[in-house]
């Protein structure tokens, strides 16, 4: 008697093994399936959202130093560039999730730039530049630094500035209750860029988050009293400086010839009676 040939079922999927859709191996997939799935999950794995910029995050450790000659003390900043480069949007939540702000002490800044900037106000990128600053209280603190950093590597405040201006990076101050998180741009003569820096953060930062008017300033770099400007950058200030004085002394004029011209053509009524 002839034997009846073997069914060899190795490689095949689970649902050609069973028809019953209720079986237990009718959820099994196929190699095929297997393999198909993990080069997706690869390739899921291998292709970050990249940012537009690549960015470095800067800590600013300010130590206290006793001065005897005074009664209170000096402090000495000592910046630092982390380890850490942001390439993607992964590498800024692995980033941010593992940095924890709570813990920075008094007097100490953490700051994410551009590559290419450095968060001193007379780097030759910065030096023309000014920067908003917002004061918020300790408890949101956090969570505004995180929407304001989101705001910046996703390139929403560089939409807003005028043409050749530029975002340079945003930072986080520790102060006694409050934190001060700061955004700087590179041309403090860009009038609109400044407005429409401060639009954005208030549109959108939801109510609960939002600063109150008297808890947020504009301030050009070279206004800062600790401001020295290098000597090779003199020039540039100083020509900055003309350009923006002589800007302020049209705009005046024009106000000025305005007002002029209007108070030229207003008629004058003569009281009733007179001839």
């Amino acid at each position: 008697m002839s034997m009846r040939p073997s069914l060899f079922t190795r490689g095949l999927s689970g649902l050609s093994q069973s028809s019953d859709p209720n079986s237990p191996m009718s959820s099994v997939s196929s190699p095929a399936e297997q393999r198909d799935d993990a080069k997706r999950n690869f390739l899921k794995a291998m292709r970050p959202l990249p940012t537009q910029h690549y960015w470095h995050v800067w800590f600013d450790r300010q130590q206290q130093q006793q001065n005897t000659s005074s009664s209170g003390g000096e402090y000495q900043a000592q910046l630092e560039q982390l380890g850490t480069r942001i390439e993607s949007v992964q590498d800024f939540w692995r980033y941010n999730n593992n940095t924890p702000v709570d813990q920075i002490k008094m007097r100490e800044s953490l700051y994410l730039f551009k590559v290419g900037f450095k968060p001193i106000w007379e780097d030759r990128r910065n030096v023309l530049g000014g920067s908003w600053t917002f004061r918020v209280p300790k408890s949101i603190g956090p969570d505004v630094w995180t929407r304001v950093q989101l705001l910046a590597i996703g390139e929403k405040l560089q939409s807003v500035l005028e043409e050749g201006d530029q975002i340079c990076g945003v930072g986080l101050s520790v102060r006694f209750n409050s934190h001060l998180i700061s955004i700087w741009h590179r041309d403090a003569s860009r009038q609109q860029s400044i407005d429409n820096m401060l639009q954005c953060v208030l549109d959108e930062l939801p109510a609960e988050l939002r600063p109150k008017p008297d808890n947020y300033f504009y301030k050009k770099h070279s206004d800062h009293a600790g401001f020295k400007v290098p000597p090779e950058l003199q020039a540039v200030v100083d020509s900055q400086r003309v350009r923006e004085a002589a800007a302020k002394a049209a705009q005046e004029q024009a106000a000025a010839a305005a007002s002029g011209g209007q108070a030229s053509n207003v008629v004058e009524v003569p009281p009733s009676g007179a001839e």
